[in-house]
Parts: C-alpha cells; structure tokens; sequence
C-alpha cells in the first residue's frame, strides 16, 4: 500500500479465518519502507509523464514492489498465499471514467514469484462508481463494534452503517495539507502537529477552506491529487501568511470538517480512529474539541493505527480470491456490488 502522502510502503503480512460468519484477523508483521529519494522524486513527478514513460515507470515500480515483498517475506520467515498490492495512485478521475495505480501486477508477480490481486478500483469506476472508498467493506467485516470508522491520512474519510448499509466518504484533505506546507521548508511533516500549535488561525483563509468544502459537500466525491492541487494548494501557496499560521488555519479547517461530518452521521459515535493523522496530538486536541461530547475517540493499538489500510486491502484480496463482494455499490455509487481486482500468478 502506497498512500497519496508518499511517505513509504507499507507492507503488512495478514492472516484471516472466518467462524460462524465471523471474520477475524491477526497482523503478523508489518513495515513501512520509507522510499529512496529517487523513488520519491519519481512517484511525486509521475502524473507528467508522457505516455512511454508512464507504461515504464508502472513496470519498474511493479518490479520494486515485488524485491520489496520477497525482502519482507524471508526476513519474517513466513509463507504467504498471494500478494494483494493497491499500487500508488496517480490519476483518479471518476468522472472521466478512469483510475490509475502505478504498479503493475505483472511485474510485480514476475519479481517475486509469488500469486498477486492488484487493480482493486478500476471495475467500480467502469461500473459508475468513484472507485472510493474501498476499505468500509473491511470497516463492516472486520471493525463492526465501532459505529464510525475515521481514517486520518493524506486524505480523512470515514465509513458507518446507516439504515442497514454501508455509507462512506471523503471528508477533506488532511495530512496532504500538512505535510506539502512543511515541504516547503524541507521537512517531511509536523511531529506531533508542533509548529501547528504555535500558530495562529488566519480568519481569510480559514473562509477560503470553507469555501472549497462547501462545495465538495454537497456531492461528497471521492478526493484525490487533482483536486488538491487545483483547489487547495492555491490557498496554501499565500505566502503572506506565516507558515505556522498556515499550518494552524489548516489544522482548524479539516478538524472542523471532520468533527461536523462525524457528528452529523451519528450522536454520541464511538469512532475507531486509524492513519498518520491519528499521531498528531494537536490535530487530536482540535478534533476532540469541535466534537465535544456527541462522540468518543478510540485510539487502538500501533499495528491498527498504521496499518490499517494496508490490512483491509489484504482483506480485499482474500474476498476476491473467494469470488465474494469487496466493493459496495451503497458506498461508491456504483450500478452494483463487486468482486473487484486482478489476479496474476493463481
């Protein structure tokens, strides 16, 4: 799993067993393989590829995929079934009817030997749907107890069960916000949300957020790098405003966001909270503060935290292994459910 904030890969080894139509599961072992600078430059840079390139890049990293879950897999000793591989985003448009995830299984499978599922996004855009959110099927399966389940990552979005079905969307930008302005002075992020809590929040700006959000509220659609780039970053960019005021105003934009998308679903929610985000302990205090007492914040233990997202789509790829659903048609919008994904190597 490589998410929109490029911090690393995060590989995860997962076993599953279902009882009395119970799933359950355990992590093994699980990393993040933070990327080489190389990596990183190319993988930030690869929406601008011409075409010829593009195919290159997708094999080559499919091929660096691969060495990196055999180094994985012989370090912990273990014997895997199949590799389930979401790739790095770099196009997701759902509108114009495609999604891309660097990556390719083929060469992902021709590295490591080993049976792959990649691809998990594109049948439910070609179905009508926005290819996203896929892990609230993982929230209902695996994560049931909890009423909403809240991840803070590049983009924070969260899944619920509302009337008997799925529901889940993107909320709003979060650690993509946070860690392109500390960018800009170097740094990959802002430990422990530091810098943020020294600022103050720029009221103009703060409107500007709001005006971006209201709009995305109305369709909920599925948030992605174009977006962010056409739409948020102009706001980030004003350089009048200190940084650490940016940082700040930024903070109070997506936790107000977040605390209002949780607390109208659901009074009194006792929320899983997952991702980078979720280690922030000012965004935590902001979030805690705009919800008050209409919810509880459940921090659960590292491996969760982190890997998460990585463990569900592992998920994914057991039910796609198994012919069974993994994408809701009540989350995506999609003309049905599905049993999304590639399989290579079987």
């Amino acid at each position: 799993m490589s998410g929109t904030s490029l911090d690393g890969l995060d590989i995860a080894i997962c076993h599953f067993w279902k009882k009395d139509k119970q799933w359950s599961y355990s992590i093994k072992a699980a990393t993040t393989v933070r990327y080489p600078a190389r990596w990183a430059q190319r993988l930030s840079k690869a929406q601008d590829l011409a075409g010829e390139e593009l195919v290159q890049l997708d094999a080559s990293y499919g091929r660096f995929l691969g060495y990196a879950c055999v180094d994985f897999i012989k370090k912990h000793k273990f014997k895997v079934d199949f590799i389930a591989s979401h790739g790095h985003t770099v196009f997701h448009q759902p509108k114009k009817g495609f999604t891309y995830q660097l990556g390719n299984g083929n060469a992902l499978h021709a590295a490591c030997g080993i049976p792959v599922v990649y691809d998990f996004r594109s049948l439910d855009v070609m179905l009508g749907g926005e290819g996203a959110p896929l892990v609230p099927v993982g929230d209902k399966l695996l994560f049931g107890e909890f009423d909403v389940c809240l991840n803070l990552g590049g983009i924070a979005n969260l899944s619920m069960n509302v009337g008997g079905k799925r529901r889940a969307f993107d909320i709003c930008f979060s650690n993509m916000g946070l860690n392109y302005l500390m960018n800009t002075i170097g740094k990959a992020f802002d430990p422990g949300g530091r810098m943020s809590a020294a600022g103050s929040v720029n009221q103009p700006m703060l409107k500007e957020l709001d005006k971006v959000y209201a709009v995305l509220r109305k369709k909920r659609p599925s948030l992605g790098r174009e977006i962010f780039e056409q739409r948020i970053v102009p706001i980030l960019k004003t350089s009048a405003i200190p940084l650490k005021d940016r940082l700040r105003t930024f903070t109070a934009s997506a936790a107000k966001e977040i605390a209002e998308s949780i607390t109208a679903a659901k009074s009194n929610a006792k929320v899983l909270c997952s991702g980078g985000g979720t280690y922030n302990a000012f965004f935590i205090s902001q979030l805690l503060e705009h919800c008050g007492d209409s919810a509880t914040l459940v921090m659960p233990d590292d491996d969760i935290i982190k890997f998460k997202e990585a463990l569900v789509f592992a998920f994914l790829g057991v039910l796609k292994v198994r012919g069974e659903v993994n994408c809701l048609q009540s989350v995506t919008g999609a003309t049905r459910d599905s049993s999304a994904g590639i399989l290579v190597g079987f």
